[in-house]
């Protein structure tokens, strides 16, 4: 699966989606394929304050535990509640119907676009 060259991307394989001040997260499908079978989502709650680079969630798989980590500084407006209800959506729709929060962002580290994020995975 490509990856959408309308997204923002960090090092840890979390995609954003900006629009103004918010920004739609979610794991890309390079994670997604890395994890396995996912089976269980632990997402922040609505409010919470995140920052980048810290852990915020898990996600489960039918391999591994993995820490979700907040790509920005910001509070947690909503979180993907059919994702939770029905993870196996990471898999198959990361860059859709998969998305796992949304922020209101306060502050952004540097992140990659779509070109960058791909050498990075091709780095392996």
């Amino acid at each position: 699966m490509a990856n959408p060259t309308d997204l923002k991307y960090t090092d840890q394989h979390e995609w954003l989606r900006i629009d103004g001040d918010v920004a739609t997260v979610g794991i890309t499908a390079f994670a997604a394929d890395a994890l396995g079978d996912i089976v269980y989502v632990d997402l922040p709650t609505v409010g919470a304050a995140v920052t980048a680079g810290q852990a915020c969630g898990e996600i489960e798989s039918t391999k591994s535990v993995s820490e979700l980590y907040a790509p920005v500084d910001g509070e947690v407006l909503e979180v993907n509640g059919a994702a939770a209800e029905d993870p196996a959506l990471l898999n198959t729709d990361p860059f859709g119907d998969g998305w796992i929060l949304k922020v209101r962002v306060a502050g952004a580290p540097d992140l990659l676009d779509a070109a960058a994020y791909d050498a990075l995975v091709a780095q392996g």
